[in-house]
């Protein structure tokens, strides 16, 4: 899929609430924005459609059965998005909203950010949830939920628990596999399976309280300089391909980088924080979120939520878990 921020009339199609994010793109708004106003200010306000496909046959043409384009309707002439299948069923922008409105209240001022990515294959809503997760003194997280959907036929609808750290705006985005995974299909049953996840909500309580006990374990574990190693080594593993000098250097780069941070990272300083496996985690998050890139910046947004930055986070989310048990001593 296509990667950046699309521009319409030179303007990014993305919203943001409060201070400039780091990747400088955006209409601006003072305040979380209620779900009109972010769709309007990220202009989402566009649904898609399935249309039939025809092939050349000879000097005739004939429809490709069972097989669509999906577009985008307030475009003349539309550039496909993706092919799908009949049983392909899209999730349109707008309910997208309305299934974080029902769960928070509808005309709550909770979406942060907001965006399309690409010619509209990827879309995405951050939404802030009520309450915070303290972890140690003064070092909190917000409770945010990223909603992820592709109107490209491949992906489904993707809601991942994302903490941030308020000291540092890290996105502390969470691996699946370490929970619950709320993902659903575009097929016929999408706004039943929806009202099933909405449903099943309450495992997102309960996550976040889970998840709250997992930062509190991390902060109580010491860190000496070798298992500082131990962890980054495993976060940062070796190329298979020992003679790819260049990975190599990659790798030691952002192991050191990441080594550096967990002492002199944003909020890593702090009396009850310092020299915490805690902090070694958030050294990492900090390298991949605001690591000098040649990306553009859309595309790193891109990394850090739903791709290679993404993944990196969640290994060493999963690495640091694995060590508590053994470090404890």
């Amino acid at each position: 899929m296509a990667h950046e921020l699309f521009l319409e009339n030179g303007q990014a199609a993305m919203m943001y609430a409060g201070d400039v994010p780091w990747h400088g793109l955006g209409q601006k708004l003072n305040n979380p924005a209620t779900s009109v106003e972010a769709i309007k200010a990220a202009r989402l306000d566009w649904e898609v459609t399935k249309v039939p496909i025809y092939l050349k046959d000879g000097k005739k043409y004939r429809e490709a059965k069972g097989t669509f384009a999906v577009a985008r309707s307030d475009q003349s002439h539309p550039t496909p998005l993706g092919i799908v299948g009949a049983s392909y069923e899209p999730l349109q922008n707008r309910a997208a909203f309305v299934w974080f409105d029902d769960i928070v209240g509808q005309g709550a001022a909770i979406y942060h950010t907001a965006g399309v990515l690409g010619s509209g294959e990827r879309v995405w809503i951050l939404a802030k949830l009520p309450g915070e997760i303290r972890v140690k003194g003064e070092d909190v997280s917000e409770k945010f939920l990223l909603l992820s959907n592709s109107h490209d036929g491949k992906s489904s609808v993707q809601v991942k628990f994302t903490p941030i750290r308020v000291v540092c705006q890290n996105t502390l985005t969470m691996a699946f596999s370490s929970g619950p995974t709320l993902k659903i299909s575009h097929t016929s049953s999408l706004e039943r399976r929806l009202e099933v996840a909405k449903i099943n909500l309450g495992i997102i309580t309960d996550r976040f309280q889970k998840i709250g006990n997992e930062f509190q374990q991390l902060a109580e574990i010491q860190v000496t300089k070798s298992r500082l190693t131990e962890y980054l080594s495993a976060v940062f593993p070796m190329p298979a391909d020992e003679t790819d000098v260049r990975a190599r250097k990659r790798v030691e780069a952002a192991r050191q980088k990441s080594c550096e941070l967990s002492e002199s990272g944003w909020g890593n300083g702090a009396e009850k924080v310092r020299g915490t496996l805690w902090a070694a985690y958030n050294g990492v998050t900090q390298f991949v979120d605001y690591r000098t890139t040649k990306q553009d910046p859309s595309q790193h947004l891109d990394s850090i939520w739903f791709g290679s930055g993404y993944l990196t986070k969640a290994r060493a989310f999963n690495v640091a878990l694995s060590k508590v048990a053994g470090w404890k001593n």
